[in-house]
């Protein structure tokens, strides 16, 4: 009988490289605490205001909608924002790179629902 007097602990280091990666992209999305967008650039911006009372509502560069920092589908957009009082505030953060169709999906969500107290953040232009 062959006596076992090793341990292979090299796919124990896959898993924990594996693991660190992950724990590494989390953690770096929880110290951010928002989705990274590149928001277009636009003369006319102001300082935002109110923005602790408002919910947002993000747009990344894959047309991905994120409700208030989660990840939601179309369909349950809609009826979250069905749910929400007229007077909700909501901010609108879209990534430049995002296509176009995404936007308007929102928007045009928005306005079915007349939920009209809409800010739409961009960054200050040079």
């Amino acid at each position: 009988m062959k006596r076992f007097d090793q341990i292979n602990v090299i796919p124990f280091i896959d898993i924990m490289l594996v693991l660190l990666a992950i724990v590494l992209t989390t953690a770096s999305f929880i110290a951010q605490g928002k989705i990274p967008l590149e928001l277009p650039l636009a003369e006319s911006s102001a300082p935002l205001e109110h923005i602790e009372k408002s919910l947002g509502i993000a747009i990344d560069k894959d047309g991905i909608v994120h409700f208030d920092g989660e990840v939601i589908h179309r369909h349950a957009l809609d009826r979250r924002l069905a749910a929400l009082p007229l007077e909700t505030r909501l901010l609108l953060r879209v990534d430049a790179a995002a296509r176009f169709d995404a936007f308007v999906l929102v928007v045009d969500s928005l306005k079915k629902h007349n939920l009209n107290r809409l800010t739409i953040v961009t960054r200050q232009s040079p």
